[in-house]
């Protein structure tokens, strides 16, 4: 897994309900049956994701909220609720957590499986680490939520 990533080594290796691998580059994956399921990118030390040039980590939390709910609605994409209230892009897998550095909180991405989302045991018992993202849905939980394409 390292070498695909372009990381070094884990330093460490934990259990729990996921086998889990963490690395000094602020990346933590979480592995389910011998295989990854799970990435987590620390807001400050991991690598950037961008997407449509939109800087993932490290950002104020509700704008990164905020720029997925545009994105949403611009690619026809669902949005996916969480039982703990956290938004997810199920397209790319991406749920945005927030993590707390100094006196703030800062966006990180979180990369999950596709088939994660599909199934109610995965996706309400992910690896999930921070905060839930600052507005809890309307929707029950697991509701995907298909936005009109804006046009």
């Amino acid at each position: 897994m390292a070498d695909a990533m372009g990381v070094s080594e884990p330093q460490k290796r934990v259990g729990g309900p996921y086998g889990q691998e963490d690395f000094a580059d602020g990346v933590k994956v979480f592995h389910d049956a011998g295989k990854a399921v799970c990435i987590a990118l620390d807001a400050v030390t991991g690598p950037q994701v961008l997407l449509a040039g939109f800087a993932l980590a490290g950002r104020d939390p509700e704008q990164a909220h905020q720029f997925l709910l545009d994105y949403a609605a611009e690619h026809g994409s669902c949005l996916l609720y969480a039982l703990d209230g956290s938004l997810a892009l199920t397209d790319p897998g991406l749920l945005p957590r927030s993590q707390e550095v100094g006196d703030v909180r800062l966006s990180r991405p979180v990369l999950v499986r596709e088939e994660w989302w599909e199934s109610e045991y995965y996706r309400d018992r992910l690896p999930l680490e921070g905060v839930p993202a600052p507005d809890p849905s309307p929707w029950p939980s697991g509701a995907r939520v298909p936005l009109p394409q804006k046009g």
